[in-house]
């Protein structure tokens, strides 16, 4: 029997956990859609995006990630 060693996270860039997060990442992980997403950055309850380009924002991860774990749990 051969034993083998896992393979790390470098051997598969697609498998890294992105620093930023472009919207369409942000609906999907949130659930939220853009215009709730923009009302509540309004709101200064969900975290601003940052600007990558001209005409280009993303948000950081680790701020969705303390967003939604701040997020109270749903009970019946």
């Amino acid at each position: 029997m051969q034993h083998t060693l896992p393979e790390s996270s470098s051997d598969h860039p697609d498998l890294v956990s992105p620093v930023f997060l472009r919207m369409h990442a942000v609906v999907r992980i949130t659930g939220l859609g853009r215009s709730t997403i923009y009302r509540l950055i309004a709101t200064q309850r969900f975290p601003n995006p940052v600007r990558l380009g001209p005409r280009a924002v993303a948000w950081r991860r680790s701020e969705i990630d303390q967003w939604s774990e701040a997020r109270p749990i749903a009970t019946h």
